[in-house]
């Protein structure tokens, strides 16, 4: 199991903290602050959570990692979602394994979880793809980015 999860993503290399228990694989979340079942998915969102705090300026202390909401009396939860200091959501990361296409279905997914959010930005990623979008409220349409912002960034355009 070990190698075909810790593949080469697009996202920048970290020393992340590994173990096995119980014969299974275990990567440490520095947010949930315990070790969580090393899987594709996981292993995406781990390098994305070092991706926004190491390199987007992101305080770990505003990230929430599977959020739980409910959409159409179902309970789901969010990869991760960045808040802004008023503790307001301001992003909404969905993470995929690397194997899974980034489709419309993905989009959609991400589009209706942030009808609970209501945040500014969207990023969608399997490790290997990112897509970075804004919310224009108004027209009801999302806005592709050619990057992902810094926090600050978020903070300056989300006022």
């Amino acid at each position: 199991m070990g190698n075909e999860v810790k593949m080469q993503l697009n996202l920048p290399n970290y020393s992340c903290k590994t173990r096995e228990s119980e014969s299974v694989l275990q990567i440490f979340d520095p947010i949930r602050k315990k070790y969580v079942q090393l899987t594709p998915e996981e292993w995406v969102r781990q390098h994305f959570i070092n991706y926004l705090t190491e390199h987007c300026g992101v305080p770990a202390g505003l990230i929430g990692v599977e959020v739980a909401l409910k959409y159409n009396t179902v309970n789901h939860r969010a990869d991760i979602v960045v808040y802004n200091k008023q503790g307001s959501p301001i992003a909404l990361v969905e993470c995929k394994a690397p194997e899974v296409e980034l489709t419309s279905v993905v989009i959609d997914q991400i589009g209706r979880y942030n009808v609970h959010f209501k945040a500014k930005y969207l990023f969608v990623t399997n490790g290997l793809k990112h897509y970075s979008m804004e919310v224009d409220w108004l027209n009801r349409v999302f806005k592709p980015l050619g990057a992902i912002p810094s926090y600050d960034e978020m903070m300056r355009l989300s006022v």
